[in-house]
């Protein structure tokens, strides 16, 4: 006598069953890790279609060489100061006076070179000292006089937008030597033969490309060594392609024109290096703790007041380096340079995933945002579109943005 028996394993299911199955389980499992990663990825995902929509609306003008490359030149010096003010957000703090130390430093540059011959190298040198010296005088008397950082840099501000005006009279001053100019306008030399692209150019890409494959897989090891979540492994696959795509993209780009501009090396070293003090260093660290708790920090032994005077100092030197890049950029000191500077700042972090709250953000995340601004206002100019217009879409932007970091708070608490 046979018995019949039906096998109800897995296996046995129909090959279609089971293929749109699987399949369907794969894109629960992505979204999911989309979902848990939402901050990381969401304004990265905008940016490529801020940049898609302009493209096809400008009929292809955004991703031409020359105006990618004027792309990067017009937005190096917010992108610098959205990385420094990126830490004192996280750190839970604001600095209102980072235009104006700009314009100041600028100045500073302008009498030194223009006015009393001294050589560019030490000129530049002595900014730096400058922007270091504003940052520390703003960073002692909030740290360690405990006055709110709104009102110390809100007096800054002003204060430094005064010394501006005293130290031009009023007037433009240039033009810079051509050492100093290059910091702004200037572009890598051309080396070996002729290949129809910029040479050092394409290698740099290379190079960056596999510095930034190897540190993606390095992170994920060490995650997955301390048993932390990890995206799924499709996801993240789809993640080195993406971002390999773009770097590859960005370099054939600028490589078809005059090659990488002397700005962009200096922004992608501030970006690894930052990157890796955030991620890697005790200092980052405790950036984040006092940020995100500060009376836990201080049980912990973290010297908050030390860590908020060291995020103030490396401001103003940010600044005094923005304010460098751009009136190398103008070859002249202005009284009007840097205006509003700080509010693009201050939007690059928040659009770039920062928290009101403070303990929140990363570097990368600061380039992303002034990435989707100065995109904004490069495809607006591009398609004529009034200033006025251009406030208020960037206006909406930021709104959308803190919005949605407060939903993606809601949500995740409840």
């Amino acid at each position: 006598m046979s018995t019949d028996v039906t096998d109800k394993s897995p296996a046995a299911a129909p090959p279609g069953k089971g293929g749109s199955a699987a399949g369907a389980g794969l894109l629960r499992l992505m979204l999911g890790g989309l979902r848990r990663n939402m901050r990381q990825y969401g304004m990265l995902i905008a940016l490529g279609l801020i940049v898609v929509l302009f493209q096809f609306w400008t009929g292809g003008d955004l991703l031409l060489p020359r105006n990618v490359s004027n792309l990067v030149l017009q937005n190096s010096y917010i992108l610098i100061l959205a990385i420094g003010m990126m830490l004192v957000i996280i750190a839970g703090h604001i600095d209102l006076s980072v235009g104006s130390i700009t314009a100041f430093v600028g100045a500073f540059a302008a009498v030194l070179t223009v006015q009393h011959g001294m050589a560019w190298p030490l000129a530049l040198m002595l900014c730096l000292l400058v922007g270091a010296a504003a940052g520390a005088v703003q960073g002692f008397l909030i740290a360690y006089l405990g006055i709110p950082s709104f009102i110390v840099t809100l007096a800054g501000m002003l204060l430094f937008r005064g010394l501006t005006e005293i130290l031009l009279k009023g007037q433009t001053l240039g033009p810079f030597p051509n050492g100093l100019q290059k910091i702004g306008n200037g572009f890598l030399p051309e080396v070996g033969p002729n290949t129809n692209y910029h040479n050092l150019t394409l290698l740099l890409g290379i190079v960056l490309i596999a510095a930034v494959v190897w540190q993606e897989v390095r992170d994920r090891r060490r995650q997955q060594e301390f048993s932390l979540v990890v995206v799924p492994v499709r996801l993240f696959l789809l993640k080195l392609v993406a971002l390999v795509a773009a770097i590859l993209a960005l370099t054939l780009l600028l490589a078809s024109y005059d090659g990488a501009p002397i700005v962009l090396i200096i922004l992608g070293a501030l970006v690894g290096g930052y990157g890796y003090v955030m991620r890697n260093s005790v200092f980052g660290r405790h950036i984040y703790a006092i940020g995100g708790n500060l009376p836990a920090a201080k049980l912990s032994g973290v010297k908050d007041r030390r860590i908020t005077f060291q995020v103030f100092l490396n401001m103003g030197v940010l600044a005094a380096l923005a304010g460098l890049v751009v009136a190398a950029r103008l070859n002249a000191a202005s009284p009007k340079a840097g205006d509003g500077f700080e509010l693009e700042a201050i939007a690059s972090s928040f659009i770039g995933g920062a928290s009101m709250s403070g303990g929140v953000g990363t570097v990368l995340g600061a380039i992303i945002g002034g990435l989707v601004l100065g995109v904004l206002n490069n495809g607006m100019n591009l398609l004529s579109v009034g200033t006025d217009w251009q406030q208020v879409i960037k206006g909406l932007a930021l709104l959308a943005a803190v919005g949605f970091d407060v939903w993606n708070k809601r949500k995740s608490g409840s």
